[in-house]
């Protein structure tokens, strides 16, 4: 992307560097490796990057229409929906993939969007630790808005933590010791001092939640979500608590933003950066080149469901239709130079 960066970082790279880095990394979950990690970063251009800012903001836009804000609600399944939703997300992702436009350029295009949270510890932590082993220039960063490194954890740790004391904020997960994005957890732990909590553990009383810590039970007024709620129904898992009952909390993000912006969100958004996408059951004719469209279940996460090779047949023995969408496929382009090539 940035020619004579890329070339210095590849002539500087050794497997001993390499594998120092992720030394470095993992030490934070006793060294074990949960994923593997990147050899380099990606040094984005001017160009990219404005194009990247461009997208993002026609996407918000997009999604902060009153149509859209009326249109989410039929991506939340009532059997999902928890009480005291925010008036915005607080948290909100998007995904891009990067190609090529007819003259060569590259342009990012929308692969999927989540109003959830994400491992923002993780990604700020991934980025010192680069700078740490690898001779990259002090002139690049990671940040936008201004930020450095330190007024980014400043300001995540506001947010996470608002006024209260880090014993009554909980970052709550299923199982969270055993996800492959704990790393995250663990960082965000020493950023703002909050407790990981299992949902399995969280309990009401009254309209408050509680966790235990030290035999004792410590109210809850912030929790962190990292919880997917469809996944207690996909997993058997049982909680001791009712999420539809009006408790006295606050979301950081609040639950149901997870469905309300997500791939059912995608065929409501209109932009140049964004490939064209269908509700499954509102097509009366599907297009002709299947090959060159994806079949999205929207009830998944992380890619899991997802269907590249989409066929007539395919669809056509789908009963519940209203649960898929189609995509036009982007197709990625190559933009890392190796040492190899």
């Amino acid at each position: 992307m940035i020619p004579e960066i890329r070339k210095k970082y590849n002539v500087d790279f050794t497997q001993t560097k390499y594998q120092n880095f992720l030394n470095d990394i993992w030490r934070k979950t006793g060294g074990e490796v949960d994923f593997r990690i990147c050899e380099t970063p990606l040094f984005i251009d001017d160009n990219l990057n404005k194009k990247l800012i461009e997208a993002a903001d026609e996407i918000i836009s997009s999604i902060d229409s009153k149509e859209f804000r009326e249109n989410s609600q039929l991506g939340l399944p009532e059997k999902y929906r928890v009480s005291n939703e925010t008036e915005n997300p607080l948290f909100l992702q998007i995904d891009f993939g990067i190609t090529k436009n007819e003259t060569g350029d590259f342009v990012p295009k929308l692969i999927e969007l989540q109003g959830f949270a994400s491992i923002y510890m993780y990604q700020a932590f991934l980025s010192k630790i680069y700078l740490k082993h690898f001779e990259i220039g002090e002139e690049l960063t990671s940040f936008y808005s201004g930020f450095n490194y330190d007024s980014y954890e400043d300001y995540f740790r506001k947010i996470i933590l608002g006024d209260s004391d880090p014993e009554n904020v909980i970052l709550l997960e299923i199982d969270p010791h055993n996800q492959k994005t704990r790393i995250d957890f663990y960082l965000t732990v020493e950023n703002s001092g909050l407790s990981i909590v299992d949902i399995r553990d969280l309990v009401v009383k009254g309209n408050k939640f509680y966790y235990k810590k030290n035999g004792k039970k410590i109210p809850v007024e912030r929790i962190y979500n990292r919880v997917i709620f469809d996944e207690l129904e996909r997993k058997n898992i049982e909680i001791n608590f009712d999420m539809h009952k009006d408790i006295d909390v606050t979301w950081l993000g609040h639950p149901n933003w997870f469905f309300k912006i997500s791939k059912h969100s995608l065929p409501m958004i209109k932009s140049k950066y964004a490939p064209k996408s269908f509700y499954l059951d509102q097509l009366n004719n599907y297009p002709d080149d299947l090959e060159n469209y994806v079949l999205k279940p929207l009830y998944s996460f992380a890619g899991s469901g997802v269907e590249v090779d989409v066929s007539l047949e395919m669809l056509s023995n789908i009963n519940d239709k209203q649960n898929y969408i189609l995509q036009e496929k982007v197709e990625y382009a190559p933009l890392i130079n190796t040492p190899e090539g």
